[in-house]
């Protein structure tokens, strides 16, 4: 009973979430893209944020890491491709053209750090953070309508 009652109030937060984002997207005139991206991504991955910094503080920088890589590759393998055989999903013109590429730039970045000292040291991890402060800022202001 458990298990079914909180399947229900999984979809229907997730129905609110999703609600919330396009009515937010819409009443400040950014785009949905965008709001998933920025916005919704953040609220989908604290529990992924607080289950890495605990790792981190204990000391298990294989499950913070493993847990961060794990979760994006079962979201962009599992999920999107779920997704896509329910529903093939358009993909929007901005994801083309900047979206990926940050992407692939990020992983590559990321690939980097953690091959030339097989750590991630603070500095490399508050390089990481700005990148996306800059990603989101470029979001809103450059790529927001």
């Amino acid at each position: 009973m458990a298990v079914v009652l909180g399947l229900v109030l999984l979809i229907t937060g997730s129905q609110v979430l999703l609600k919330g984002a396009i009515g937010i997207a819409e009443s400040f005139g950014v785009s949905e893209a965008v709001i998933g991206l920025t916005l919704v991504a953040v609220g989908t991955s604290l529990p992924e944020l607080s289950i890495s910094v605990i790792a981190a503080f204990r000391r298990h920088a294989d499950v913070a890491i493993g847990n961060v890589l794990g979760s994006n590759i079962f979201n962009l393998l599992g999920i999107l491709g779920i997704s896509a055989l329910l529903q093939p999903l358009p993909v929007p013109e901005r994801i083309l053209q900047f979206d990926q590429w940050v992407m692939l730039g990020t992983s590559l970045i990321l690939l980097l750090f953690l091959y030339t000292d097989r750590r991630l040291s603070r500095i490399e991890g508050g390089l990481l953070l700005l990148g996306y402060g800059v990603y989101v800022s470029l979001s809103f202001t450059v790529f927001g309508t």
